[in-house]
């Protein structure tokens, strides 16, 4: 899975190190918080288009108008009145998933995967009752998870019945894929794999595994866990250089497909791979968090930079057009 290339391998090194200083990540091509904050998110994403993403109910409707396919939502809750029709839609339901419309960074989100009588069972085989279900989504209604704080919107989703052929490098979870696309051409991406620890989300925070992949193959090229470089998934074994996402070609032109649809010129783009109706768009995000750079063992500023330098017309390309040419130059 690791390339032989003396240069990349040293960028490598210094991510798995804890004592690197912001001049020598800078000189490797690592996009710092400030950096991005300030000269592509500011600078290229108009704040007035922010609601399409901020709120996944929003970016749903505008997903669909897209022709952009997203996975099917079973219901809403918008008040307290609503809990019985949250109720009775829930007992329908032997797999789904709640979670709240502006919530960020995967808080709130909560997967039930089973059912064991009146009780509903969690991806770690956890079980919970109604009640539970329902205080959490009046926690979610609350605004808990909610950016800022504010009131928010419950949104009951179809569980994801993911491609088989990444069963071995997700535990007790679906894996998502998350790309990054820069006034629409994609430009760095990876694949998040659920394990025990992160409760069967991919939140790379809660202990998923980061899986850099090459633009190109949809080959995994390197991983990462907490920050540190891994082979294998702590929990299947299986291990990561025989790594290929299926589809591929289909998922990056759906992430580059994004651009039009948000009017976002920074975003990050995640999607999960469904085994009847392929690659769907999970969310987007006006502000995508940097450990995607770890999980490549790679920075993000010469790619950013590269698409800067180009020629205006190039910015009228197709979404064929910008997807291939990503794929050549990354």
């Amino acid at each position: 899975m690791t390339r032989h290339n003396p240069w990349k391998q040293r960028i490598k090194e210094f991510f798995s190190s804890w004592l690197v200083s912001p001049a020598e990540l800078r000189s490797y091509g690592v996009l710092g918080m400030n950096a991005r904050n300030i000269r592509y998110i500011a600078h290229y994403n108009d704040r007035t288009r922010y609601p399409v993403v901020d709120d996944k109910f929003k970016t749903k409707l505008a997903a669909r108008k897209a022709n952009i396919p997203v996975p099917e939502l079973l219901a809403t809750m918008d008040s307290q009145a609503g809990r019985k029709a949250l109720l009775h839609t829930i007992e329908q339901c032997e797999k789904f998933v709640i979670k709240p419309a502006r919530g960020s960074g995967g808080k709130g989100i909560l997967v039930i995967n089973g059912r064991d009588g009146d009780l509903y069972v969690k991806p770690s085989g956890v079980r919970v009752t109604t009640e539970d279900v329902l205080r959490h989504a009046s926690n979610i209604l609350s605004g808990l998870y909610s950016l800022g704080g504010k009131p928010d919107r419950v949104l009951v989703e179809a569980m994801i019945d993911f491609d088989p052929a990444l069963a071995d490098y997700s535990f007790e979870g679906v894996p998502d894929i998350r790309i990054i696309v820069f006034r629409g051409f994609p430009v760095m991406a990876m694949l998040r794999c659920s394990t025990h620890a992160s409760d069967g989300k991919a939140n790379l925070h809660q202990g998923a595994v980061g899986v850099g992949v090459d633009l190109a193959s949809g080959r995994a090229i390197h991983a990462v866990r907490h920050g540190y470089r891994v082979d294998r998934h702590p929990d299947t074994e299986m291990p990561f250089d025989k790594l290929v996402v299926p589809d591929w070609s289909r998922v990056i032109r759906l992430a580059a497909s994004c651009y039009e649809m948000t009017g976002l010129g920074y975003l990050g783009c995640d999607i999960v791979l469904d085994r009847k109706r392929g690659p769907l768009l999970l969310e987007a995000n006006a502000r995508p968090g940097l450990a995607i750079q770890i999980a490549n063992g790679g920075g993000l500023r010469g790619r950013l930079k590269m698409i800067e330098s180009l020629e205006p017309e190039q910015f009228e390309k197709n979404v064929e057009e910008r997807v291939r040419y990503s794929q050549l130059i990354f």
